[in-house]
This record gives structure tokens, C-alpha cells and sequence, in this order.
């Protein structure tokens, strides 16, 4: 294991608190809002029918979108390249990762880094 070169008020804490929590959430909420306010009418209509949060992982934001159907399905996978862009402000390694209705198949992760290839096989 690689040794840090950070200075110890720099490193993360030995151990998780109520209050780091509750501050990590406050900011995946504001991370959210953030992302949701600066989306198209269109991509805001969609993520307002689904069921969504973000979560934050060191460098990581990922959101994570559940569909109530599967047409809601479609139209999210299809606006992936509009979501990740505004995800890709807060974290060049975001991901999103997309849940189809109950028994309807798999869910869908990508990374913004890979949108790229993605816009191109739609």
C-alpha cells in the first residue's frame, strides 16, 4: 500500500462522524439540485418521472436513476449524453448508472469519459 505524501491535516479522517454525514449528503443534495437546475427542460422532465439521487465517493459523483417504465427507461438512456455533461462540472470520473422497471432488464452504468463512444453507437 502506497504511503500519502499529504500532510495529516489533509488525509481523510480515521473515522466516519454523524457530522461528516450529514455533510456528505448535504453536498450530494446540492450536487443534485445543482445538476437538475442546470439540465435542458426536456432532461429535467424526464429525471422529475424517475426516481434519482446522487452519491459521492472521493473523486466519484454517480447518479443513479430508477424508471418507474420502460419508455422512461429508453428516454433516459437516450439523453445519457446531456446528463453526463452536466455531471462531468462536478467530477471527470462521474458515473451514471440507470435502473429499467423490475424484471426488465439489467441495469445500465457508464462513465462520462466513455459518453463519447456511447453518442456515437446511438
Amino acid at each position: 500500500m502506497k504511503k500519502s505524501t499529504l500532510p495529516p491535516d489533509d488525509m481523510p479522517p480515521a473515522k466516519i462522524t454523524q457530522q461528516d454525514r450529514i455533510i456528505q449528503v448535504e453536498l450530494e443534495r446540492s450536487i443534485g439540485r445543482c445538476v437538475l437546475e442546470s439540465c435542458d427542460q426536456i432532461t429535467q422532465a424526464l429525471l422529475t418521472n424517475c426516481q434519482w439521487y446522487i452519491t459521492t465517493n472521493a473523486s466519484t459523483v454517480k447518479i443513479v436513476i430508477d424508471c418507474p417504465d420502460i419508455i422512461s427507461y429508453w428516454h433516459i438512456v437516450s439523453n445519457i449524453p446531456q446528463i453526463g455533461k452536466q455531471l462531468e462540472k462536478f467530477s471527470g470520473d462521474a458515473k451514471i448508472r440507470v435502473y429499467p422497471p423490475t424484471g426488465k432488464g439489467m441495469p445500465f452504468e457508464i462513465s462520462v469519459n466513455e459518453i463519447t463512444a456511447y453518442r456515437d453507437w446511438l
